[in-house]
């Protein structure tokens, strides 16, 4: 991540899965903020903070928002009271009075020993309560998102080393169905061919007299290229890669388009399909679809 101006720009591809944890002394409080993230097709933010401090879950919304655009995720903050706060302890008098003369009942009734003393009846903590000061709830915002952007700081950098990966094998199966269409593209005119001369000697094994029309092989065999023609899928399919490529190079959550792109790639790779009854270029673009299927689960994880 860059900041320019005090602006964020992120510039690297994410992956939707990350951890992010801080934990420390914050302006006198004890906090833990811990963030995680798991794919999913929209932003859903869930959050567990301490009760009585709503204004802190929608701090953590924009502070989440900020660095995140897509994504499952789940943060936990947990706060420690701070020991200077001012506080009053109140005593329930006639709950203590009611302790008192139920020791004072036991002892006359058993012939106990009087040891009844402020000491005992103090270990009944119910007759006391503690009153502290209402906590400042933009203080407490402020602190959470102090720790928070430290969190957040390590959650990003997972989820851009995760995105590099998932990059990397991306642009890998790219460049193996590049191959694999170049390899079509190769040996399509040799099908044409050996259709060409299959047509011409089935032909002259039919007449018995070697009298085909050469003329009219040609013309079958050009119908026949013209029905199996696959350049214009090829170039398509190629233009798709190179979209794709330039995307993952891009600054932006590309998740959703990245999907659009690899829809298609496989409708491209299909239609090759349906028009090639050569066994060798059906294994290729088997192979191209097993490469598709492999970066579309690939890029579900791309933010």
């Amino acid at each position: 991540m860059l900041e320019f101006n005090g602006e964020r720009w992120f510039v690297m591809i994410k992956s939707m899965t990350g951890y992010g944890r801080f934990e420390g002394v914050v302006e006198g409080r004890r906090i833990v903020f811990e963030i995680k993230s798991v794919n999913h097709r929209f932003f859903e933010l869930q959050c567990r903070t301490p009760r009585g401090c709503g204004l802190i879950e929608e701090t953590i919304k924009n502070l989440v928002s900020e660095y995140v655009t897509r994504g499952k995720i789940d943060v936990f903050v947990s706060i420690e009271a701070d020991d200077e706060v001012a506080a009053e302890v109140s005593l329930n008098h006639s709950l203590a009075a009611g302790y008192i003369n139920a020791l004072r009942e036991l002892r006359d009734k058993y012939g106990l020993t009087d040891d009844i003393t402020v000491s005992l009846v103090a270990k009944y903590g119910d007759i006391f309560t503690v009153h502290k000061a209402p906590e400042d709830e933009e203080k407490l915002c402020e602190i959470v998102e102090q720790a928070g952007k430290q969190a957040l700081e390590a959650f990003v950098a997972m989820r851009e080393r995760e995105g590099e990966k998932l990059k990397e094998d991306v642009l890998e199966r790219c460049d193996t169905i590049i191959g694999l269409v170049c390899r079509i593209e190769q040996r399509y005119p040799q099908m044409v061919e050996e259709y060409r001369n299959k047509l011409f000697a089935r032909l002259n094994e039919i007449l018995d007299d070697g009298t085909a029309d050469p003329q009219r092989i040609l013309t079958e065999a050009a119908i026949f290229a013209d029905k199996t023609a696959v350049d214009e899928e090829t170039v398509r399919l190629r233009s798709h890669i190179d979209q794709l490529k330039c995307m993952l190079s891009g600054s932006e959550a590309i998740g959703r388009k990245l999907d659009f792109i690899v829809q298609e790639m496989n409708r491209e790779a299909n239609t090759i399909g349906s028009k090639i009854s050569d066994a060798e270029l059906a294994h290729k673009v088997v192979d191209i679809k097993s490469e598709i299927e492999k970066i579309r689960e690939q890029i579900q994880n791309i933010e």
